[in-house]
């Protein structure tokens, strides 16, 4: 089952369109911020194939996306 979350777009860490080349770029950032937490690469709702990574702590609920512009994502891989 797909995991849909919400992100500012503006709090990415990274845009991809590569799938590996994100997952990649992720682990590198979780080895350099051990304190950061889990690590999210998602895929976007668009049509072509972008990936973006996120802090999971930067995830949105819905209360919250009435203030920042919100984007719904499809979460790949959590590390």
């Amino acid at each position: 089952m797909d995991e849909v979350v919400l992100f500012n777009p503006g709090d990415s860490i990274g845009n991809f369109h590569d799938y590996h080349e994100a997952v990649q770029t992720a682990q590198i950032y979780q080895e350099r911020h051990t304190d950061s937490g889990h690590v999210l690469v998602v895929k976007s709702d668009k049509g072509e194939p972008s990936f973006d990574i996120f802090l999971a702590e930067q995830q949105l609920d819905n209360g919250q996306s009435k203030f920042k512009p919100a984007k719904p994502y499809t979460v790949s891989k959590k590390l």
